[in-house]
């Protein structure tokens, strides 16, 4: 587990005196049984204190931890986690690269991400290749809008590969409009459109014979 922590191992304030207290009380112990016990009520406690860790990912595995800090990474005790170093404690994180949402890719936003993520997963068939199309159709709405011009499809296609690492490719699609998604869509949608003009055409053939 990484921390980016440098502070004094013994001065960790949100636990207060109290606990603090308790762990050089615990040090003392000499049955390492009775230790053990006495220090899995500590930890326990502390959750108690500060019960919005408990929000945070692996918070017992940080309770343990911070428990060994504020002992001053000397305590004797059998934990359900390896404790800490002084070494990882002064570490610095990571720095987390997310290279893929940058420069010209940047307005995709990491719902277009996730989207290509299942895509992958799933089998080859045509569920697969409508979720590609869908993410697609997305890709260049969000490059239209963002951009404010106009975007051709081979450009959308280029960026889905290389967001994919090459694992979906549409580049032998010589264009969305060819997609069995955009000729679904417009069928359903011409049907709708024509639905509605008979209506419309009825209304007023209704209308004038009543006016005779």
């Amino acid at each position: 587990m990484e921390y980016n922590t440098q502070r004094n191992p013994l001065h960790m304030p949100e636990y207060g005196r109290m606990i603090q207290q308790l762990v050089e009380r615990c040090k003392e112990i000499t049955d390492k049984t009775e230790r053990d016990e006495m220090a899995a009520a500590i930890v326990d406690f502390m959750g108690q204190r500060n019960p919005q860790l408990r929000d945070e990912d692996n918070y017992k595995h940080k309770l343990w931890d911070h428990l060994f800090i504020l002992s001053g990474y000397d305590l004797d005790v059998s934990s359900p986690y390896p404790f800490p170093t002084r070494e990882q404690i002064k570490e610095k994180p990571m720095k987390m690269e997310y290279p893929k949402l940058q420069g010209e890719f940047k307005f995709y936003g990491k719902s277009i991400l996730q989207l290509i993520e299942k895509a992958i997963e799933l089998e080859e068939g045509d569920e697969k290749l409508a979720l590609i199309e869908v993410i697609a159709n997305n890709m260049k709405k969000s490059y239209n809008i963002y951009n404010k011009e106009h975007v051709t499809d081979d450009v959308i296609f280029r960026h889905l590969k290389e967001l994919s690492e090459d694992r979906l490719d549409l580049t032998n699609l010589d264009s969305l409009e060819k997609s069995k998604l955009y000729f679904t869509g417009n069928r359903n949608k011409n049907q709708k459109n024509q639905h509605q003009k008979n209506q419309n055409r009825h209304r007023s053939q209704q209308n004038q014979n009543r006016r005779k």
